[in-house]
């Protein structure tokens, strides 16, 4: 189940309450109504500053697990990518898929995985087209056109 928290939902003096409940030295407990104190998790309290720190700028955030499971539009839509072009990868075995009946879905952790690679080959073409422009002198040099 995926579960959306709108920033909007919370008003700004609760937002700069619970970032100063946070950011305090040590990391927060839950209390329960006898007084039972338990200490977050590092984990968990990473997360939790993960979160407050992007509503506080304004930002929505999606928790969802990673065996959650995508339509072929919702994941072409993460990858920003057309739908068409998801099914090649898919077709491609580039992306694991299951089927539902006659439909394709994928689960977020494929997603995410594939996602992954795809940036860091990109990341590695780019850091590779620099050390060559780079070493040909041609870096800093400017461009006059012709």
């Amino acid at each position: 189940m995926t579960h959306r928290i709108d920033s909007n939902s919370v008003l700004p003096s609760e937002m700069e309450a619970l970032e100063s409940l946070i950011s305090r030295e040590g990391h927060p407990a839950l209390v329960d109504a006898e007084g039972n104190k338990t200490v977050l998790p590092e984990a968990i309290y990473k997360t939790l500053v993960h979160i407050v720190q992007q509503m506080k700028r304004g930002h929505s955030i999606v928790l969802m697990p990673e065996n959650e499971t995508l339509t072929t539009q919702a994941a072409a839509n993460f990858l920003g990518v057309s739908r068409q072009h998801l099914v090649d990868l898919l077709e491609g075995r580039q992306i694991p898929f299951h089927k539902v009946g006659s439909h394709r879905r994928i689960y977020y952790r494929d997603l995410k995985e594939y996602a992954e690679q795809r940036d860091r080959a990109r990341r590695k073409t780019l850091d590779d087209l620099y050390d060559k422009v780079k070493k040909a002198g041609k870096y800093d040099s400017s461009y006059t056109g012709s």
